[in-house]
């Protein structure tokens, strides 16, 4: 997947009702606005919101991506203190979008070399989030990814906003892209940063931008023209474009306008799915799980919660599960359940994908390092029958389970090398730790649905 959607926002924090206490319905144009623009960011059901804020922790020579697993904040230092978000972190999104930028030569770090709480930027547009989804104070419904801004040139933000989309696809995410960002602070001679001829031009400038729908239009701005206007929100317009780049987009100047002496903009960008629907996943969902209980655990030593965009099936069945990595068409680990120890298939994938990537005594754990190189398989287990002979096995169709006493071992149908039945019964003795010459075992069968990257899960 990629960006599925996209909105332009300014950021006052008088425009939280808490703060504002009444003086916010001066902007009703853009509360309007606000709230059109936020419902259409969700009605395209994203997974994830990237958010790029002016106010998030600044760099002159790199870009600051926030790693965290969570990422909280209030408005506090605007006499609002029980106004309060807390928002989970797409921590897996976010390394990968590193990766990404990174890749195209481009400096960005994450909250374990600065933090950072959530900055006021950040604050309003979720605010908008939390409202248009219906949701109790505090509460999102997806993840998030806060980006700040950098000194480098308008053109290394839109590579930044290319490396965001690349990050999206190689991770599966349907991610909507909040562009927050006010337009100029010099309106108005009694506004708070007084008046510059450049201001206004600037704001109108900016609407006819978002109204036309060419955004290769945000790179032309002259800098010196851009810093007299006092604007703040031209790098996060143009991380958005980057991020945009290549997709048919349809835009919409929704509200203009700056009563207080400062621009606030709000625009709409949203390209064209191919289907109205949500389109199917690139990445198979227990695979995409797997893979983000392996990466949490492994660059944050916790654990990964379920997130709260899994599917439904992961939620409402119980099964055992195995969750095997390979590395360089190498096993680097495997471990599962039999049977389901968890309250969900989603529970059962994230631990015993930790198992895998940490605990299995026949490797050591998973480097950071190594993350980028793994393959991830997820096979649910059906429940297993018990057969009176070897003849009613088959190692392509059916795993096998032999126990003799407290002795347990299981092979998994369908794995490479393992062509006969007299392999797989072998393998899997010798894993109970039994003699594969002593034929007094019990003997069970079972059939799994194995889950792989890019493929249609099949039944073995």
């Amino acid at each position: 997947m990629t960006v599925i959607a996209a909105i332009a926002v300014p950021h006052p924090p008088l425009i939280v009702a808490a703060v504002g206490r009444g003086d916010e319905r001066r902007i009703q144009a853009t509360i309007d606005a606000y709230t059109k623009a936020t419902g259409e960011l969700l009605a395209r059901k994203p997974d994830c919101l990237v958010v790029t804020s002016p106010h998030a922790p600044l760099f002159r020579d790199a870009f600051n991506v926030t790693t965290d697993a969570v990422l909280e904040g209030s408005m506090a230092r605007f006499n609002a203190p029980g106004e309060r978000i807390r928002a989970r972190c797409d921590v897996e999104l976010a390394r990968e979008i590193m990766r990404q930028a990174s890749a195209a030569g481009i400096a960005a770090v994450g909250s374990d070399r600065y933090r950072d709480d959530m900055d006021h930027g950040t604050y309003v547009p979720l605010y908008f989030v939390r409202e248009a989804a219906g949701l109790p104070q505090g509460e999102l419904p997806c993840p998030i990814v806060r980006i700040g801004l950098s000194g480098f040139s308008p053109q290394v933000h839109r590579e930044l906003g290319r490396a965001i989309s690349r990050a999206a696809d190689a991770r599966g995410r349907r991610v909507g892209f909040i562009a927050s960002g006010d337009l100029s602070h010099k309106l108005l001679a009694e506004g708070p940063y007084g008046f510059a001829p450049e201001g206004p031009v600037f704001d109108e400038r900016i609407g006819e931008i978002f109204a036309s729908g060419d955004l290769d239009e945000l790179f032309e701005f002259d800098q010196e023209f851009s810093d007299a206007a006092a604007e703040c929100g031209l790098p996060s317009f143009q991380i958005m474009a980057g991020a945009l780049d290549g997709l048919p987009v349809q835009t919409s100047l929704l509200s203009n306008e700056g009563p207080f002496g400062v621009g606030y903009g709000v625009a709409t960008c949203m390209p064209r799915l191919d289907e109205d629907a949500s389109p199917a996943p690139a990445v198979d969902p227990f695979v995409a799980l797997a893979r983000h209980a392996v990466e949490t655990f492994v660059n944050t030593g916790r654990p990964a919660n379920v997130p709260g965009n899994v599917e439904r099936e992961l939620l409402e069945r119980q099964a055992g599960v195995f969750v095997s990595l390979h590395e360089h068409g190498e096993l680097r680990g495997c471990i599962g359940t039999i049977g389901p120890t968890c309250a969900s298939i989603a529970e059962e994938i994230i631990q015993n994908g930790v198992s895998a990537c940490s605990r299995d005594p026949r490797f050591d754990p998973v480097r950071p390092d190594e993350l980028d190189f793994l393959e991830y398989s997820v096979d649910v287990l059906e429940p297993a029958e018990p057969v009176a002979s070897p003849s009613e096995l088959d190692p392509v169709r059916f795993g096998v389970i032999v126990t003799q006493g407290w002795k347990r071992g299981l092979l998994l149908p369908n794995l490479d090398g393992v062509d006969t039945i007299e392999a797989q019964l072998s393998i899997a003795k010798r894993k109970a730790g039994i003699d594969p010459a002593d034929h007094d075992v019990a003997l069970e069968r079972f059939e799994v649905v194995r889950h792989t990257r890019g493929g249609e899960p099949r039944r073995c």
